[in-house]
């Protein structure tokens, strides 16, 4: 006779291999992108720093650390890396003090509240290009808002963008205002997941206004300044537009922060120095990543986790 088909449950190995097919093939995708965007750059970008390269920028022969070596003994290398920490100095921690103070005293009870804080958060939606050429207006040395403001109080023009004193700072103030709509954004999506009876435990206990602020609000925050204290810190190592709109890395290399002097040697002025460049791209990538685990290690354990 002949036998009933099985209809009884696939062997354990058998489903097994089906999920691990099935998870491989959702994977695939993402797996394409990253190889293709990530892997394969970052492969490339190290394979190019241990090579000279010929006047087209073809590499031609293996020259191990030396790009490395002659990049720490560089004294404007020295100048460049310095440079990137005071222009992420002065972005992040201005950025995001600044937005906490704004989201915090845009939570008072005042009329307009919900105009003020679509004003504040009206930067976010500018792109690099506008608002640094908006900037490079404010900051024009013969017609600028910023020396006309300074003429009507007796003071001298300033080369905002042209002086080597004032130039980083500068393009940080526009970098501060750039970001200020994020930081706002982010900041008052966490004020709003605050539990009312929290808040509203304090006031009944006598808490209110700075003593609110500090026991209560900016505590319950802690998760997302941790978010923008990292996200800023990246962002800011890595800023190039307002930069190359503004200062071109100058006045005498003031400006020229870690991304930029990658641009130079690469690409800038017809230069092809890709084995130089490639070895600045790698040395970028680990301040980068430095910066993140120290940040990890160091700023969230003091992150309190509602």
């Amino acid at each position: 006779m002949p036998t009933a088909p099985h209809t009884g449950p696939l062997p354990a190995r058998r489903s097994r291999w089906g999920e691990h097919g099935l998870a491989w093939a959702f994977l695939l995708p993402s797996l394409v992108v990253f190889v293709l965007f990530i892997g394969y750059p970052l492969g490339r970008t190290l394979y190019l720093s241990g090579h000279a390269n010929d006047l087209f920028g073809a590499p031609s022969r293996y020259v191990g650390f030396k790009h490395y070596t002659d990049l720490f003994a560089s004294a404007d290398f020295v100048r460049t890396l310095t440079t990137t920490a005071l222009f992420t100095l002065f972005t992040v921690v201005p950025g995001v003090l600044g937005a906490l103070v704004l989201v915090l005293l845009l939570e008072n009870r005042i009329r307009g509240v919900r105009l003020l804080r679509s004003a504040f958060a009206l930067p976010f939606a500018f792109s690099v290009a506008s608002a640094s050429v908006v900037f490079a207006v404010f900051f024009n040395p013969a017609s600028g808002v910023l020396n006309g403001l300074l003429s009507h109080v007796g003071l001298g023009p300033i080369g905002w963008l042209t002086d080597s004193r004032y130039a980083l700072l500068s393009v940080a103030v526009t970098t501060v205002w750039m970001n200020l709509g994020y930081n706002v954004l982010v900041l008052s999506a966490g004020i709003g997941s605050i539990p009312g009876e929290i808040l509203e435990a304090a006031r009944i206990d006598g808490a209110s206004g700075l003593r609110l602020a500090r026991s209560i609000t900016v505590p319950m925050l802690g998760p997302n300044l941790f978010f923008l204290t990292v996200v800023s810190t990246v962002h800011a190592l890595q800023s190039f537009g307002q930069i190359h709109i503004l200062t071109k890395g100058g006045p005498d290399g003031s400006t020229r922060t870690l991304v930029y002097s990658v641009y130079e040697k690469a690409f800038a002025y017809g230069s092809s120095d890709f084995g130089t460049a490639s070895a600045q791209a790698v040395v970028l990538l680990v301040v980068v990543l430095a910066c993140t685990a120290v940040q990890f290690g160091v700023l969230e354990r003091k992150v309190h986790y509602a």
